[in-house]
């Protein structure tokens, strides 16, 4: 089974449409992670809203809207061949951290996911959820840019 992280991205969805072409027919599960309000807001710090706050409520949204974007992935999946089911998780730590454990908990034979693109300052101050995933992997990790970055990337070498 290979697990295939998902944002609702054009670079989540070239990574889907890639594993089906290399992995088609094989089981995937894919995984949207999401944040709790209250993590959100210690994460982010000031200028964030604290105080009439409904928190529950903010993550049931936040939970939905994880399920439907993971469904939306998965329907992606299926559409390319592989066999695919959704699943979300909380956010544990970072992002990379969250996905790396969720690949654990399956048993993932690989992970698939996608690349912004993201490149010098940019990159080194945002960090990136692909490098890191890349950096801390103990299984196969295939990182899919997005077809507009991959022709960038190509008209560059050019």
């Amino acid at each position: 089974m290979i697990l295939i992280a998902y944002d609702g991205s054009p670079d989540a969805s070239a990574a889907i449409e890639r594993a089906g072409e290399l992995m088609r027919g094989r089981p995937a599960t894919v995984l949207t992670v999401w944040e709790q309000f209250e993590d959100l807001v210690s994460r982010v710090g000031a200028g964030m809203p604290v105080g009439s706050v409904d928190y529950a409520e903010l993550d049931r949204s936040y939970v939905e809207n994880a399920r439907r974007r993971a469904e939306q992935g998965a329907e992606l999946a299926r559409a390319a061949g592989l066999k695919a089911q959704a699943r979300t998780c909380v956010r544990n730590g970072s992002i990379a951290e969250s996905i790396l454990a969720e690949a654990d908990n399956l048993g993932a034979e690989a992970i698939v996911l996608g690349t912004r693109g993201l490149t010098g300052l940019k990159s080194l101050l945002m960090g990136s959820v692909s490098h890191a995933v890349l950096q801390h992997s103990d299984r196969p990790v295939i990182v899919v840019p997005s077809p507009e970055v991959a022709a960038a990337r190509a008209a560059h070498r050019g």
